[in-house]
């Protein structure tokens, strides 16, 4: 069943990674209302249901803000999408469950994603997202991987760069609003280097090779402008710009160890974030 938002394309406008990867789980547990307090978005025009989900999975409903420009005014909005980009030109959904994650240095380029980083930019708000530590190189055979929820240690929003999409069931009829399929995908860069004096910056450094991009407010202010870029060399210049400003946000997270429960997305509940021991 595909999802449905307030807002659909005309007829006129119609004509990364695999599971496990950087970022593959996270929680969004706010109510929408909360979410239009804190983005500074409009009421949604139509009611959102969303449900608190502390083991977000590719493929799963999630909210997402965006601009749009009506008429004089560009109006912030939240809307409902599938978490793996889907590009106009594909035959199915399939290809979403492997679009989760978008490499930054290679989205101005990369045909799945190329369209969108020019003109439809969005933000994924999380309360936290999930890595798993590899065990030292040296560490017995059969040794697990750990588990941490990564998250702003003021208990504030993370809002991760993303970018949507609209795709057209070619199954349904014409004029069928529900043909329209919304989704997503969130960029991510290299992690910190090691070195830094920083000690959340040096924890996420040696937890993962990857970063998922997160904004602070004037970045999103600029990233979510809904204004089409003329080429691929401004929307790198757009994406270096997130890039250069996300340690910076990523500096005020902690880490929090967690049980190995969130390995089955079956399992959901605030349980899931609290730490050990």
């Amino acid at each position: 069943m595909f999802i449905r938002s307030a807002f659909v394309p005309s007829a006129r406008r119609s004509a990364c990674g695999r599971l496990g990867l950087m970022c593959g789980r996270y929680v969004m547990a706010r109510a929408i209302g909360d979410l239009v307090a804190d983005a500074g978005a409009v009421e949604p025009e139509e009611e959102l249901v969303l449900r608190p989900n502390w083991n977000v999975a590719p493929t799963s409903e999630v909210p997402i803000i965006l601009e749009r420009a009506i008429e004089d005014e560009t109006r912030r909005e939240i809307h409902v999408a599938r978490w793996g980009l889907v590009p106009p030109w594909a035959k199915d959904v399939s290809v979403g469950s492997r679009a989760f994650n978008a490499r930054s240095e290679t989205v101005s380029t990369k045909p799945t994603f190329r369209a969108a980083v020019k003109a439809k930019r969005c933000a994924v708000p999380v309360d936290g997202y999930y890595e798993w530590l590899k065990p030292p190189a040296d560490a017995p055979k059969g040794t697990p991987k750990r588990p941490f929820f990564v998250h702003p240690a003021d208990g504030s929003l993370i809002y991760f760069a993303g970018l949507y999409e609209w795709w057209k069931d070619p199954a349904d009829a014409e004029g069928d609003e529900g043909r329209w399929l919304l989704s997503c995908t969130i960029l991510t860069g290299p992690s910190p280097k090691t070195g830094t004096g920083e000690a959340t910056l040096e924890q996420l450094a040696g937890l993962h090779d990857r970063l998922p991009l997160p904004m602070d407010r004037d970045t999103m202010h600029t990233w979510l402008n809904p204004e089409k870029l003329a080429s691929a060399g401004e929307a790198e210049a757009l994406v270096e710009h997130v890039r250069n400003q996300a340690y910076q946000t990523a500096s005020a997270w902690t880490l929090t160890e967690v049980g190995t429960a969130i390995g089955n997305v079956r399992n959901n509940g605030p349980e899931l974030i609290q730490g050990l021991g």
